[in-house]
């Protein structure tokens, strides 16, 4: 039988349905497994809180397995992790912000109620850069999730903890959140798969909100199959959230590789904004070259386009994504949730007090910049230009991938980073996204693949970007690319 914790979501499945093991075993492995590494002298610190009744919930599962109950609900005494700014109702949902200390969320988000829904158990919070800004997890205030590759390396950000327990083998899926790249550059760092799907694919209720017009809540795994059973599961329309599409995912449960017939029909285009940019790492450049070549091999169109509109994605993001978030934060406030510093002299400094105490040192700085961006100074006008920028962006990606199925890039600049290297640098951790922010922007799917190793191990990844509800698609090409191992 294969090891429990080394085992995929769907093998885990397969060894439910069969009898092989019980849920409880499984988690009992995987808490084993979380507690053996917290021991370790640089532990992953993947989670940060391992569930107490997560063995309960799986006896109860097992139970329900024996009444016959599993044939409803596909996920059945399976396992997941959830990034801490996602709400699960009675447990801690602090975003890994002081600020939010000792908060407990009063309802689930519904991407949780739809996977407990399907059997599914939650295990844990993970860790997560603080109100999920950054790439690298070292702006939590519990302290640097670790690479299971080297842990002296960052696992990326702001999903590094759900990355890092999904490839140091503490649990096969886990929930992360994407606003510029948080899901696909951890998975690339971590040599695993991350998606992040086309906006409103999965409902943003009950996700703490930092750009509202970007964000998205994203899986991660160590197989394709397993991304799409999530999707399957987490995807579609919701009342509680007007921006969530009526999209039907029931068919990434179950996906067939391209035949060969069908890849002599794609067309791949290839970004030389992206291709020929300054600072692309000579490894990641070779591995992409690697792929394309297996691309051309297979008779796949593979064209260098021009999208100029690119070069602008990284300033535009940030402008965009900063001043939504010192809107959506200025709820923060000492009043109505968290941490609250009064000093007695009024609501003012009840409030300066409490964000000046609550909030690290990243947070500040976004918050600042988008209230800059925002100000009487600016009227606005910054703002307005990124948002028409983004309209051009959106037209402009668009026209392409009517005409390619696909556009194909290096998921990051470089593999992962070791930890401190970039902290203190908030220019450098920025440009970490550089290949992943037009993909939010223009509110599209892609998905990081495992693609290979730099000379001195450190995973790299590959982006499969599509058109808007193309998730079919891109796994599909995945899981051809994941069969033949290029």
């Amino acid at each position: 039988m294969k090891d429990i914790c080394t085992a995929t979501l769907n093998e885990l499945k397969a060894m439910l349905d069969e009898g092989a093991v019980t849920s409880a075993e499984v988690i009992r492995a995987l808490k084993s497994a979380y507690q053996a590494d917290s021991q370790q002298p640089l532990p992953l610190h993947g989670f940060i809180e391992f569930f107490d009744d997560a063995e309960e919930l799986a006896a109860k599962a097992d139970a329900m397995r024996k009444e016959g109950k599993a044939a409803n609900m596909p996920l059945l005494g399976l396992p997941f992790a959830v990034k801490d700014n996602i709400s699960m109702r009675g447990r801690l949902c602090t975003c890994c912000s002081k600020i939010l200390e000792g908060y407990v969320a009063p309802y689930n988000a519904t991407v949780i109620d739809r996977l407990i829904s399907a059997g599914a158990i939650p295990i844990g919070r993970t860790n997560m850069d603080e109100f999920a800004m950054g790439s690298s997890t070292e702006y939590s205030v519990y302290g640097p999730s670790r690479n299971p590759i080297d842990r002296m390396l960052t696992p990326g950000g702001s999903s590094g903890g759900s990355a890092a327990a999904v490839a140091g083998f503490q649990v096969p899926f886990a929930l992360g959140t994407e606003t510029g790249g948080s899901v696909r550059l951890p998975a690339s760092y971590c040599g695993i798969y991350g998606l992040k799907p086309t906006y409103g694919a999965i409902s943003r209720y009950g996700v703490v909100a930092f750009g509202s017009s970007l964000d998205q809540v994203g899986l991660f795994a160590r197989t394709v199959d397993d991304i799409g059973l999530g999707l399957a599961v987490t995807g579609g329309r919701d009342a509680h959230d007007e921006t969530s599409a009526d999209q039907c995912f029931n068919s990434c449960a179950k996906l067939a590789p391209y035949s060969n017939g069908e890849l002599k029909k794609i067309r791949i285009a290839l970004p030389v904004e992206f291709t020929k940019t300054q600072g692309l790492d000579a490894d990641v450049s070779a591995v992409f070259e690697k792929f394309c070549a297996w691309f051309s091999a297979q008779g796949i169109t593979v064209e260098p386009v021009s999208i100029p509109v690119l070069e602008s994605a990284i300033a535009m993001y940030y402008v965009i994504a900063l001043s939504e978030a010192a809107s959506n934060l200025a709820r923060f406030d000492g009043i109505r949730y968290g941490l609250r510093k009064d000093t007695g002299k009024g609501y003012d400094e009840l409030y300066c007090a409490t964000r000046s105490e609550g909030f690290g040192k990243e947070v500040k700085r976004r918050i600042i910049t988008g209230n800059y961006v925002l100000s009487h100074h600016f009227s606005g006008d910054c703002y307005e230009s990124a948002l028409r920028v983004r309209n051009r962006m959106e037209k402009e990606v668009g026209e392409v991938l009517g005409q390619y199925d696909f556009i194909f890039c290096p998921t990051a600049p470089t593999p992962a980073f070791k930890l401190g290297e970039r902290v203190d640098d908030p220019l450098a951790m920025y440009l970490s996204d550089l290949f992943t922010t037009f993909v939010n922007l223009a509110h599209i799917p892609a998905l990081s693949v495992p693609a290979g190793t730099a000379q001195d191990g450190r995973p790299i990844g590959m982006q499969i970007v599509g058109a808007k509800f193309s998730e079919e698609k891109i796994l599909r090409l995945a899981k051809t690319l994941e069969a033949v191992r290029v």
